[in-house]
């Protein structure tokens, strides 16, 4: 047997597998071969969807249920220490200190508890660490100094025998939590994108520690009604009998007021050991009314070992907050803070309570992993929100009172003031780009507040009156005031229920909402922080392969994605076509689809190829904002997109962060230093083409500069609209001029009809097309003959184009 003749699976199985076993390694407990541990990254182009290669490791060896040592194998063409690097790369994902590398001769072993010359060592094949000898390097690894701390880390992992197991991130967020406690660490968090399972993983966290009899009366709190009902019939139902809610309820006693009755009252008494796990609603355990104790006062301080704070950036850092009470009253206990969106202002800090978060799984590590959605970004910037609307003289609200005389912009619009208009628009657009994704794809559109969402629902019911007049239900109001609203919750995010399709809301679906299936999340609030961004996307990373939600889209018509843009944690958005309100949003996907430029998986380094999708046929009430003024609303007020776009790269392949405009303008003044250096040039061109390719080639995107002004306007008009502040002419206004002068006269009859058809084709589709001598060659040129039939009506072809060239000097001429 020539060993460079086995492949990489001979290897492992003819020498570095009996290795193993030969220094005490149980084939069946402790070696996992073949280990996949992510899902592989979506890719996306249009609608259509593939998933690159997963991330496989060759071995992973457990003591109990820690992962203490990842190997590396490759075929015996390769050294033992050809492997070391990748395996590296797995065991800093996997949070592993011992990395081997083998290629069937022996292995080279990487220590990382090691700081000296003994990092890396090669051992033979036969001299492989017995399982006491890497356990002993994890403990030195993770810190684990006492028995105590060993027997916690030794605990096992719930399971019920169905086969799910924690991810790889949750069992280290497990793990680093359980771990911080053994160390005496009593304030900890956790940072898990939203979608990445924090509740499976504090359930996790919660088990180990209680069946080690660390911690023996656990209490889990969260901050609305639907979070605790999905935690108790989810992933905590296995406590079954063990567990119980804490709250204080509204009775109606004999002379029929209401009465809050405390939990001893409701037979909970806090001495009776029956209960060991508590879920608790913060405004359940607190109240505001004088005289009616606070109902986490019916437990004693010292009562809980240790508290699960879940969505502890909604309200435990500020140290006057309800949530603080509840946390400072119980302040023995440990506390565990989970976060998809960890809260640092100078006012609030979560670092400040909790310290360091022990582990971060950031959503650009989930969607990198295969875990979580990927994302495409639309910004739609409408003319009234990037310029501002200041209203005319005299102008009055529907209700005859005058508006007051100053600039609005998006921060008063549907808050200060509400135009018609504004509204209508941003229906449309989404429309229309669910016209061209799938007009039942779910849709979460986040309003202003209630009234906003309230007309929203109206106009998009109105821009889809075919779908509405089949079911009612296909676009929902749900919002905190609206009980028939609120009733469709559970049919929205049920990925088996086809209505609503669309829900407008402004605070309710923020968070704590588990919408499997929405594929597009529409931005018209106000956002103004990170936190309740990170916590509005967080209602699209979910990935539910069977209904083909692999991806969703955010149209952004406040900006909120360029102010709250956080590539470090949400990664890098999908790149899409700018497009504008002339351009229907129903042909984005298409020409997404069209793209032939070949994307390469990240893992593998091979060419994705994209296939058609398999497609399968408690909650608190918002809090009001406060209004210095009612409202007012308009109409009548013209409103447009100026550009819509998910994001623009210069030349160099570098984003552009001011506007498109602004981007256009520094190139063009770079190049011409005036209006006249401009007119000039364009005037002493011989083909103006030449001029717009050349254009081009300095970075200016020109078709998406004529979609941002307007698609009949020629381009000699944008470049001295938005470079020079010139009023800009229409190319039919530029072409009418030119007739009314009666240019025509000086050619014959046949050469005059050439050039009025010229102009015609130039009125259409700009002065590109009139240069190129092919032109003659299509309708409605042919009838007048063959291109050189055509070119004779002017003697011959030199006559022909100066010809040409007079026209367009005719077209540019000054009026």
């Amino acid at each position: 047997m020539n060993k460079k003749d086995l492949s990489e699976r001979d290897i492992c199985s003819k020498f570095i597998t009996p290795a193993l076993q030969k220094a005490g390694w149980d084939l069946h407990k402790q070696i996992l071969e073949e280990v996949f541990f992510t899902d592989g990254k979506i890719y996306v182009r249009g609608k259509l969807t593939a998933r690159g290669e997963r991330k496989r490791a060759d071995y992973i060896l457990y003591y109990q249920d820690n992962p203490v040592a990842v190997i590396e194998a490759k075929d015996n063409k390769h050294s033992i220490r050809a492997g070391i690097q990748q395996a590296l790369g797995y065991a800093v994902t996997l949070d592993i200190p011992c990395v081997f590398s083998s290629n069937g001769d022996g292995f080279l072993f990487h220590d990382r508890t090691a700081t000296d010359a003994s990092i890396e060592t090669e051992l033979s094949i036969d001299d492989f660490p017995t399982p006491a000898m890497l356990w002993d390097k994890y403990k030195k690894y993770k810190g684990i100094v006492n028995p105590e701390g060993e027997q916690l880390a030794l605990q096992k992992y719930f399971s019920d025998g169905s086969g799910r197991k924690p991810r790889y991130y949750q069992q280290i967020a497990v793990n680093r939590a359980v771990e911080a406690i053994a160390n005496g660490q009593n304030r900890i968090i956790l940072v898990m994108a939203t979608g990445t399972g924090k509740t499976y993983t504090a359930f996790q966290i919660i088990y180990r520690l209680w069946k080690a009899r660390t911690k023996k009366r656990i209490l889990f709190l969260a901050d609305r009604t639907a979070l605790v009902d999905q935690t108790r019939k989810g992933d905590f139902k296995h406590f079954k009998d063990k567990m119980t809610i804490i709250k204080k309820k509204v009775i109606t006693n004999g002379n029929g007021k209401d009465e809050l009755v405390s939990n001893k009252k409701r037979g909970i008494d806090t001495s009776d050991k029956a209960f060991e796990v508590f879920l608790g609603l913060y405004q359940g355990l607190t109240n505001n009314e004088p005289g009616i104790e606070d109902a986490y006062k019916d437990f004693s301080p010292d009562f809980f070992d240790l508290i699960i704070i879940d969505e502890c950036h909604r309200g435990s850092a500020n140290e006057d907050s309800a949530w603080r009470e509840i946390l400072t009253y119980f302040s023995k206990a440990t506390h565990i803070g989970l976060t998809a969106t960890p809260r640092e202002t100078k006012e609030t800090s979560n670092t400040e309570y909790f310290g360091e978060p022990v582990y971060t799984y950031s959503l650009k590590q989930g969607i990198d992993d295969g875990f979580l959605a990927p994302y495409k970004v639309i910004r739609v910037a409408l003319n009234v929100d990037s310029e501002g609307y200041r209203p005319q003289q005299g102008k009055t609200d529907k209700e005859g009172v005058p508006i007051e005389d100053r600039i609005y912009n998006r921060k008063d619009f549907d808050r200060k003031l509400v135009i018609d208009e504004r509204t209508d628009s941003i229906a449309q657009k989404v429309t229309e780009y669910l016209k061209g994704l799938d007009r039942f794809a779910k849709t979460i559109i986040f309003c202003v507040d209630i009234d906003h969402a309230e007309r929203m629902r109206n106009a998009i019911a109105k821009h889809n009156a075919d779908l509405v007049a089949v079911n009612h239900k296909y676009v929902m109001q749900i919002t905190g005031d609206n009980e028939e609203g609120k009733r469709e919750l559970d049919n929205f995010i049920n990925p088996e229920e086809k209505y609503p399709v669309i829900a407008t809301t402004s605070e309710l679906m923020t968070t704590g909402v588990d919408a499997q299936t929405c594929k597009v999340i529409v931005l018209d609030a106000n956002i103004n922080s990170m936190t309740k961004f990170k916590q509005i996307v967080g209602r699209g990373t979910r990935i539910n392969e069977e209904y083909d939600k692999l991806y969703f889209t955010i149209l952004d018509f406040r900006n909120a994605t360029d102010n709250f843009a956080d590539p470090a944690f949400d990664g890098e958005p999908l790149r899409v076509k700018p497009i504008t309100e002339e351009t229907d949003l129903t042909t984005i996907i298409d020409e997404e689809e069209e793209d032939d430029t070949t994307i390469i998986d990240d893992v593998s380094g091979d060419e994705i190829i994209i296939v058609p999708p398999k497609i399968k046929n408690p909650i608190s009430e918002p809090r009001p904002e406060y209004q210095y003024r009612p409202k007012q609303y308009i109409n009548g007020v013209d409103v447009s997109v100026l550009v819509s776009r998910e994001l623009f790269f210069d030349s160099n392949g570098k984003p552009i962060t001011i506007s498109l405009k602004d981007h256009t303008k520094e190139i063009i003044q770079g190049k011409y230093a005036s209006l006249e250096d401009f007119l000039l040039t364009w005037n002493q061109a011989d083909k103006k083409e030449a001029i717009i390719k050349e254009l081009q080639q300095q970075g200016i995107m020109v078709e998406a500069l004529y979609d941002a002004v307007d698609k009949q306007v020629d381009l000699f008009d944008l470049i001295c609209h938005v470079a020079y502040d010139q009023p800009p002419l229409t190319r039919q206004e530029r072409a009418n001029n030119v007739k009314k002068r009666n240019y025509f006269t000086k050619y014959g009859e046949q050469a005059r009809k050439v050039l009025e058809t010229l102009l015609d084709k130039y009125a259409d589709e700009g002065v590109e097309n009139i240069e190129n001598i092919d032109v003659l060659r299509v309708k409605p040129f042919d009838d007048f003959g063959s291109p050189i039939e055509i070119i004779q009506h002017f003697g011959d072809k030199q006559h022909y184009l100066e010809a040409v060239r007079e026209l367009e000097n005719e077209l540019y001429r000054k009026a």
